[in-house]
């Protein structure tokens, strides 16, 4: 091989071809996160089989990309390989979420236990690792192709080594915080792609070869740019009011006649609800209203309710509506679905929201509240520092006398040593009085805590003056179904709180339950009885 064929004579354009290769890595690893999310969740479990998959690729790359460079050392296949893994990556927006949902299809109806992990690892498979692995072998190709002799070897892949982490960390922190904030997941991947492309053409024109590669591979490149811009995930609905991704969220209103709703998973639920003639909802929000009465608020001049997880301020909007003498005020991590709740949920201009982890803001604060709603998990995405013995503690300090801490446990399991029955054991260490009570039609169930030993009392005294019909057959649905929790020893703490595993469980048997009818339909008719059904 000549070593100065070419723009390769440039020692520069082989960093360069370094550098942006591990920035598109890393911009494709958290690509990979957002393309997964509302289908997956982005739970830790999810990060670990993306990162998990990715470095098998790279791992892999690396071997082979020594040995190819050692048995052929033509650079034109170095580059042609990254011209295959740039159309490859802009090929990801256009075909990835179909690849998804049909995997997800496939393995709904084979898999008993561990769907989320299978689905998500099989989908990093399938969309992931080809073009990774052609990028892997980047590396080892560069070190032939930039050495010049023996004694400046250690120096040449010292060089390589710190430009590609370079270039990893600038792939790392543009997609989180610029790209795909700005203009989507989609257009993300094809940005990066696009750059990939651009050096591969680059060294093609220098050296005049492959010419018609080159023309094929630009064309495919313009389709992938026609047909990928889309970033709609949920691509099977037509009647979406918003669809748009925020730095930590996939986001989905839908409204009807009667309701506007958010979703930030297309698969699993809704999490946040605005009712267009100002009625109950029907879900847990409903249930929660009871904490109010417990905490004794409708007898009192005023009273002050805060809510961890303000979601688009649905309970804090019917805490306002229901009880003219509470202040309620909402903590939300996500900036962007609080500017939907003032665009599309009607939330009031003057209601106080701050952008803030919800423990972070109780970190900062040193206010008390009557009622504290924690309202922070959705569906396998419950954050373990909301989770633990050490936060409903500071919960707990955050309450005034007689207080009370309504949580949202959103996957009700029915097999011992659920989920919520870890919460709800860790909850019992701190509050020495607790109540659950299940959300009739869901998998919701909510859990009052509070230091008052008379909280049942007061809160049955306090509804049954209630005046609004409405509103009080609501609260004797919530006191027919309350139970006093029995605590066991299951405790999470900071150091050890497996939520992602626990709600993993959860999740396998919900989806089991939900598909055993279509599973029968399958194994009796096969795939003809299934389209049927549907």
């Amino acid at each position: 091989m000549n070593k100065n064929k070419g723009i390769l004579g440039n020692k520069i354009y082989l960093y360069l071809t370094e550098f942006f290769s591990g920035m598109a890595v890393m911009a494709v690893e958290l690509g990979a996160s957002r393309l997964l999310a509302p289908y997956f969740s982005s739970s830790q479990i999810v990060w670990t089989i993306i990162i998990g998959t990715i470095m098998i690729a790279m791992a892999l790359g690396n071997i082979f990309g020594g040995k190819w460079a050692d048995k052929d050392p033509n650079p034109d296949r170095l580059y042609k390989r990254i011209l295959i893994a740039a159309i490859w990556i802009a090929a990801i927006p256009v075909l990835g979420k179909y690849v998804i949902a049909g995997v997800s299809a496939l393995l709904i109806f084979t898999v008993n236990t561990g769907f989320l992990v299978i689905a998500a690892f099989v989908s990093c498979m399938v969309v992931f690792v080809f073009p990774l692995f052609l990028l892997g072998t980047v590396t080892p190709s560069l070190v032939k192709y930039t050495t010049e002799n023996l004694e400046e070897n250690g120096k040449v892949v010292g060089m390589l080594g710190a430009i590609n982490t370079i270039g990893s960390i600038l792939g790392t922190f543009l997609p989180t915080f610029v790209t795909i904030p700005s203009v989507g997941t989609a257009i993300s991947f094809l940005l990066f792609a696009g750059i990939l492309l651009f050096l591969a053409i680059l060294y093609f024109i220098s050296t005049h070869s492959r010419k018609k590669t080159v023309v094929v591979s630009v064309a495919l490149f313009v389709l992938c740019c026609v047909f990928g811009h889309d970033s709609s995930f949920a691509f099977w609905e037509s009647d979406i009011t918003y669809e748009g991704e925020s730095v930590y969220n996939y986001l989905q209103v839908k409204e009807d006649q009667r309701r506007v709703a958010l979703s930030t998973n297309v698969l699993f639920g809704v999490q946040s609800v605005r009712m267009k003639q100002e009625e109950l909802t029907g879900l847990y929000y409903d249930y929660a209203l009871a904490a109010p009465y417990m905490a004794g608020l409708p007898e009192k001049k005023e009273g002050r309710v805060l809510i961890l997880g303000n979601g688009t301020g649905t309970y804090l909007t019917q805490c306002r509506n229901y009880f003219d003498n509470l202040s309620a005020e909402g903590v939300e991590i996500d900036e962007k679905i609080t500017g939907l709740a003032y665009e599309y949920f009607d939330l009031p201009d003057d209601a106080k929201v701050s952008t803030y982890d919800g423990r972070a803001y109780l970190n900062a604060s040193k206010e008390t509240y009557d009622v504290i709603m924690v309202d922070a998990y959705q569906d396998i995405t419950i954050p373990f520092q909301m989770s633990s013995i050490d936060f409903f503690s500071q919960v707990r300090d955050h309450l005034s006398e007689n207080g009370v801490m309504v949580v949202n446990m959103n996957m009700r399991g029915t097999k011992e040593g659920s989920i919520t029955d870890y919460l709800s054991d860790t909850i019992s260490r701190v509050f020495p009085e607790v109540y659950t009570v299940d959300v009739s039609g869901s998998t919701n169930r909510e859990l009052f805590a509070s230091n008052n030993p008379a909280m049942l009392s007061d809160f049955v005294s306090s509804y049954k003056r209630e005046t609004r019909p409405d509103l009080k057959a609501m609260m004797e649905l919530v006191e027919a179904g309350l139970t006093p929790y029995e605590a066991g020893d299951r405790i999470l703490t900071d150091d050890k709180a497996p939520v992602e595993l626990l709600g993993m469980m959860v999740i396998d048997d919900l989806i089991r339950d939900e598909v055993s009818y279509y599973k029968e339909i399958y194994e009796e008719k096969g795939f003809s009885g299934l389209l049927e059904a549907f």
